[in-house]
């Protein structure tokens, strides 16, 4: 059985675009409780509050995410804080040589500093409200980037340095190879662990820009038949995410972090693909944050061309999705 609760939310792009924060904005939240939902989870970019010879995160970008907390106490909403893009290592970015988080001295101290820095900030706020997503989803294991080795010693030092100041926060890690597969080895640390919902890849990055393949994608289809006819289908899902249900004998949580389609996917197929990942889901108990809210894969402002949207408050709704994601 699941530790954590079943969340069901977002992600919230606040601070999420490096050196380009837009904040967030109370309506979003006073929204999610009315639908139903209980979590958001905040990816971060550190060249938010970074500056160059001062290691303290800026005050005014703490205040930001003060509100959030604040927010989320008030409306319901559990507040999962993700530092996506940190020193020395972001998902989306080639690692620096010679300033590596994984293998490098510097950028690891940086990055402690700034979970120590919202330890001591938030202590006393109860893990019912507040929990730590340390860092977003690294690539696979490899020599010259990050050995399982580097992993299990930066998420324990990291840790360790956390409960340091607050032995009680909820501390979640991501899984390896781009979220898609549990680490056995740090279930010792009490932590829970974080999977994604972006398989088949070919399906929910349908043409996204930033994805180099993805103009040689086929429009796809639920299910997905390949060429050379494999098929990712409902059952497939079941069995990538059963190994995340294993987590559960070790008395480690799982929550799916993001998950999502990219607006060029077409909407029935979406709706269609969302649903079975939803069953799968429910069915093993693990809750999900859809990427995103606000935008391309979210249900306000998602840039569709093929949806009929609600006009909502000003924005544009994608109800059909909503409606399923607050079935789940």
């Amino acid at each position: 059985m699941n530790k954590l609760p079943k969340y069901k939310g977002f992600n919230m792009l606040g601070l999420f675009v490096p050196n380009m924060s837009y904040g967030f904005f109370e309506d979003d939240f006073k929204w999610m409780q009315e639908w139903g939902f209980n979590f958001a989870r905040i990816p971060m970019n550190y060249k938010n509050w970074y500056v160059e010879g001062r290691p303290e995160i800026k005050e005014e970008v703490l205040e930001m995410i003060d509100k959030v907390v604040v927010w989320g106490q008030k409306y319901g909403i559990h507040i999962c804080l993700n530092i996506h893009g940190a020193p020395g290592y972001c998902v989306n970015e080639k690692t620096k040589e010679g300033y590596n988080l994984w293998k490098d001295k510097e950028p690891l101290e940086l990055f402690v500093l700034y979970w120590q820095t919202f330890a001591k900030r938030y202590k006393g706020i109860s893990s019912k409200h507040l929990s730590f997503n340390l860092i977003n989803v690294p690539r696979q294991y490899s020599k010259e980037e990050m050995t399982k080795e580097d992993f299990i010693r930066v998420m324990t030092y990291t840790i360790e340095k956390i409960r340091e100041i607050d032995k009680e926060r909820l501390i979640i890690i991501d899984g390896v190879d781009y979220g898609n597969e549990p680490v056995f080895e740090l279930t010792s640390l009490g932590v829970a662990q974080a999977c994604r919902a972006y398989i088949p890849f070919e399906l929910t990055h349908y043409k996204a820009e930033w994805v180099e393949e993805s103009n040689k994608f086929a429009e796809p289809s639920w299910p997905l038949v390949f060429k050379n006819g494999e098929i990712i289908d409902k059952d497939y899902l079941k069995n990538h995410h059963q190994k995340w249900a294993r987590l559960f004998e070790y008395n480690v949580g799982v929550i799916c972090g993001e998950g999502g389609a990219y607006n060029n996917t077409p909407h029935h197929v979406v709706l269609k693909w969302l649903s079975d990942v939803l069953d799968v889901l429910e069915d093993l108990g693990i809750g999900i944050a859809l990427w995103n809210l606000r935008g391309p894969f979210g249900i306000i402002d998602s840039g569709r061309k093929d949806v009929e949207y609600e006009d909502f408050y000003g924005h544009k709704l994608d109800r059909k999705l909503l409606e399923l994601l607050m079935k789940f």
